[in-house]
């Protein structure tokens, strides 16, 4: 699938294309669209019993057994202004746990493949998270700070004091980043199943951490009001310590 929809992104990237805007006034186009529904297929002609569950053509068959969690293109605001932050996520759920995602880039082809049980894999190499544990030398990135609310923005700010430097709209690649060892934290507010699932196996794998903001495991949802990833136990702990600071 992820071979596929790399055809059908090049074909579209750095176009001038029509921008529609979807009930959240979030931007979509063509490209999503046709890439979703790349996958749709031929998920439907391999394995008609599984469920799916897509960022442009919601939910089917979504109580299966086994069920896919599709973002055809995450960050797309980032793909319409022509940058390469962003990419393909693909997770497989089985009963409401993700065991395998994907975060694959089309135009530099890298691709991370997280699998329950194995250790993640950028082009076919082992990758591991980084070994930094003090705030202060971590480097900390978010999606979109218009995603936090009053409160989480303070929260958020008093990591990010504390913090080496903050970056800011990458996306899913941001998280493969961190599981290749060049991001420290990555903290997201108000994102939906498919911006996360697919991520989740891939920082295991590497050796990270993922739960909400309280310290809590992210349980099968459709949305997550908060979400920290982190390199290591330690420095997750020590983000905690600041984000449940009121």
């Amino acid at each position: 699938m992820a071979d596929a929809v790399r055809s059908v992104i090049r074909l579209h990237f750095r176009q001038r294309l029509p921008i529609d805007a979807k009930a959240d006034s979030s931007p979509v186009t063509i490209a999503d669209r046709e890439a979703e529904t790349t996958m749709r297929r031929m998920i439907g002609e391999t394995f008609a019993d599984h469920g799916i569950r897509g960022e442009e053509f919601g939910a089917h068959q979504p109580d299966a057994e086994w069920v896919w969690v599709l973002d055809p293109i995450d960050g797309t605001k980032s793909f319409i202004s022509g940058s390469l932050a962003f990419g393909t996520q693909i997770a497989l759920l089985h009963r409401g746990v993700p065991v395998l995602g994907i975060i694959d880039q089309p135009i530099t082809e890298e691709r991370w493949v997280g699998l329950t049980g194995a250790a993640t894999l950028l082009n076919g190499k082992p990758v591991r998270t980084s070994a930094t544990t003090d705030i202060d030398q971590a480097i900390v990135y978010t999606s979109a700070l218009e995603q936090f609310d009053s409160e989480r923005s303070a929260r958020f700010s008093a990591l990010a004091s504390k913090a080496q430097f903050t970056r800011m709209s990458h996306d899913c690649y941001a998280a493969g980043l961190l599981a290749l060892g060049g991001v420290d934290l990555l903290l997201e507010s108000r994102v939906f199943d498919y911006d996360i699932m697919p991520q989740m196996p891939i920082v295991l794998g590497a050796g990270g951490i993922v739960t909400d903001w309280d310290g809590r495991p992210l349980v099968n949802a459709s949305h997550y009001e908060t979400v920290l990833m982190a390199a290591n136990v330690e420095l997750h702990r020590a983000a905690l310590a600041l984000l449940l600071r009121r």
